[in-house]
């Protein structure tokens, strides 16, 4: 959104989440995310069967191994969500269902695509759905996020309350706060109208109060690490902090986030 927010409705400026812990998510994207350490030898053992009579270990198989080892790290990597840094992945709470990940395309591009994986329960398989475009903050991202600087927070944040203008579609399972104040007022950082950007949004814990509605003004890092970062309807343009989608997908995200499967979103720019 941009810096037209009316006070009690300022949607794209920051904060560092509580709930899940803001990380700065420099590593975010592409750093060595398929080099996992193959599984230990299988040994034979020391008899042939022939007499009981020792026989010496026999040579490695240079042809199988590379070839296992390579299959592993395969079913690894296949089993986890793609472009995150095992530092990051630490950060996703064990009880998360639904990861929605948010990749810039540069560190200064307000460009960036969106992407919900969901696993099921008792399962370590993460899978993607569809891919969405989306903007984020109109000079990009950053690690120490502060009002008015016009970039996103980086980190791993929870989502647990939604709200808007409109009625919850049906199926919204987030807590939703229907509010006429949910307007953006004025135009974008680049002059576009910003007429239905707050008919849907979705809080994301970036220094806020879990559980409150997403109009909630309380700043537990205080007022200079921003606040109102959300998820919301997309204008055509970049944001003052948050991260915007069409109307399609913000539907389609409310009707799927479920408060039951603790979901968290991991958000930052790809790897330069």
């Amino acid at each position: 959104m941009a810096r037209h927010a009316q006070p009690s409705a300022r949607k794209s400026l920051s904060r560092r989440s509580k709930a899940v812990g803001g990380l700065a998510l420099t590593t975010l994207v592409g750093t060595a995310l398929w080099a996992w350490p193959a599984s230990g030898d299988d040994h034979d053992s020391l008899a042939d069967g022939r007499n009981g009579a020792p026989k010496t270990a026999a040579a490695p198989d240079t042809a199988g191994a590379p070839k296992a080892a390579a299959h592993t790290a395969r079913d690894a990597a296949a089993r986890r969500i793609p472009g995150l840094s095992d530092a990051v992945r630490k950060q996703i709470p064990a009880n998360t269902r639904q990861v929605l990940v948010v990749t810039g395309k540069a560190r200064d591009s307000y460009e960036s695509q969106v992407i919900l994986y969901t696993r099921a329960e008792g399962s370590d398989v993460w899978r993607p759905g569809r891919i969405w475009a989306a903007h984020n903050a109109a000079r990009g991202w950053t690690d120490d996020h502060h009002y008015g600087d016009l970039r996103s927070p980086e980190g791993v944040y929870s989502l647990t309350d939604a709200g808007g203008r409109l009625p919850a579609p049906d199926g919204t399972k987030l807590p939703y706060d229907h509010n006429r104040n949910f307007v953006a007022n004025g135009t974008g950082v680049e002059g576009e109208p910003l007429a239905g950007a707050f008919d849907y949004v979705i809080a994301i814990n970036y220094n806020r109060v879990p559980g409150t509605s997403p109009l909630d003004q309380e700043r537990p890092d205080g007022a200079t690490k921003g606040g109102g970062v959300w998820l919301h309807m997309d204008h055509d343009g970049p944001t003052q902090g948050c991260v915007s989608l069409k109307p399609d997908a913000m539907r389609e995200l409310l009707r799927t986030l479920d408060p039951g499967l603790h979901p968290v979103v991991v958000m930052g720019p790809a790897a330069r």
